[in-house]
């Protein structure tokens, strides 16, 4: 990587669904998987509900790190939900399970959020995928919290991973972020100055007690409390495993690139996040198969049209990165539909039957371990 991109790296964190796979429902039943995967040394934690796991890298220097690490973590999880008689899934919402029927993890921090969040947290039954890139210095970080924001509707068509909920197909590409709409402090951040600007406004809302701590700002790209990163979380967690690649390292990308054109004092202008939030509500809607806005042209263009465009904005950067292979799954996906189009399409096909639509998630979850 050169050495103008040393400081970003990468941090992949991917939520599992685990499937009963005689129901295929979510697994009502306690499984081991956390207890079991201590001894592997890797991060696997526990989320609010019970049937969601999440993995997570450790620092990641480049694309070929990333790879190896988020292939063995698919592969521990899923060998040790396999212990259990249990499957993993890959997609943003499950097609049929009912929230109200998960149990929620006793931890002390989802009580929490439990008793603060009410119904909003007990139905937030989603899976996400969120991607940290390091960042030189906190100032740097809002900078590109503020330069990225606008191309965060693009990324996010292309991971929509979730068009059914609770037994409906949604008409969404991408129900899963209108479940977690219903949190505060989530969608499109705002404008920040600097550091200390943003600083003074984490520290406003612990002063006033709307939170404890940064975490608790839910932004679909945030400045991270604690790690000098910035952390998309706008995704879906997409079914295969060279999906989750590809879309961090288009994350990566855009981020070197307008860091590249800042080294040139060259900046991206900061739309409003009304403007941006609309394209937003498209990609939510329709994924890569509508149109969003192009505000500098004022127009809708074709999210196709775009999501190759954005490939030509940042080839420049691409093999200094070392993620020309990761990339080239985009235009994969271009050809072939996101999750939520493949998931669509395989119920659709087979009459509309739930369990064939879980086993093809189960069954392209699986790929490339």
């Amino acid at each position: 990587m050169s050495s103008l991109y040393k400081d970003f790296t990468l941090g992949i964190e991917e939520e599992f669904q685990i499937i009963d796979p005689e129901t295929r429902d979510l697994s009502h039943r306690r499984h081991h998987i956390i207890e079991n995967g201590a001894k592997y040394e890797v991060d696997i934690k526990a989320e609010m509900h019970q049937s969601v796991v999440e993995v997570a890298t450790s620092i990641c220097k480049d694309m070929k790190d990333a790879r190896n690490q988020v292939v063995q973590l698919r592969k521990i999880i899923a060998e040790l939900a396999d212990r259990d008689k249990l499957k993993i899934a890959a997609a943003g919402t499950h097609p049929f399970a009912s929230w109200e029927e998960q149990l929620i993890t006793n931890h002390p921090r989802y009580q929490e959020i439990v008793n603060e969040m009410q119904e909003a947290a007990r139905s937030n039954l989603i899976f996400g995928l969120h991607v940290h890139i390091g960042m030189p210095s906190r100032d740097v970080a809002v900078y590109m919290m503020n330069s990225l924001r606008y191309f965060l509707p693009h990324i996010f068509a292309l991971s929509t991973n979730s068009p059914f909920w609770e037994g409906r197909d949604t008409g969404f590409k991408s129900f899963r972020t209108k479940v977690f709409d219903k949190f505060p402090r989530t969608g499109i951040p705002d404008v920040f100055n600097d550091a200390s600007h943003f600083d003074n406004f984490v520290a406003l809302l612990v002063k006033t007690n709307c939170i404890d701590n940064g975490k608790k700002i839910w932004w679909d790209l945030r400045v991270h409390p604690y790690f000098n990163t910035i952390e998309f979380r706008m995704c879906d967690i997409p079914l295969r495993v060279d999906e989750t690649l590809a879309l961090a390292a288009l994350m990566q990308a855009i981020t070197a690139k307008l860091f590249k054109l800042s080294k040139s004092n060259i900046g991206w202008r900061n739309y409003d996040r009304a403007l941006i939030q609309e394209n937003k509500w498209r990609a939510a809607r329709y994924g890569i198969g509508g149109k969003l806005i192009d505000f500098g042209k004022q127009e809708e263009v074709d999210t196709k049209d775009l999501v190759l465009e954005f490939l030509d904005f940042v080839d420049d950067v691409v093999d200094e990165l070392g993620s020309r292979e990761e990339l080239d799954n985009i235009k994969w996906m271009l050809n072939n539909g996101t999750g939520a189009d493949r998931q669509l399409k395989t119920y659709y096909d087979n009459n509309r039957d739930f369990n064939k639509l879980v086993d093809f998630m189960i069954e392209e979850s699986y790929v490339g371990l």
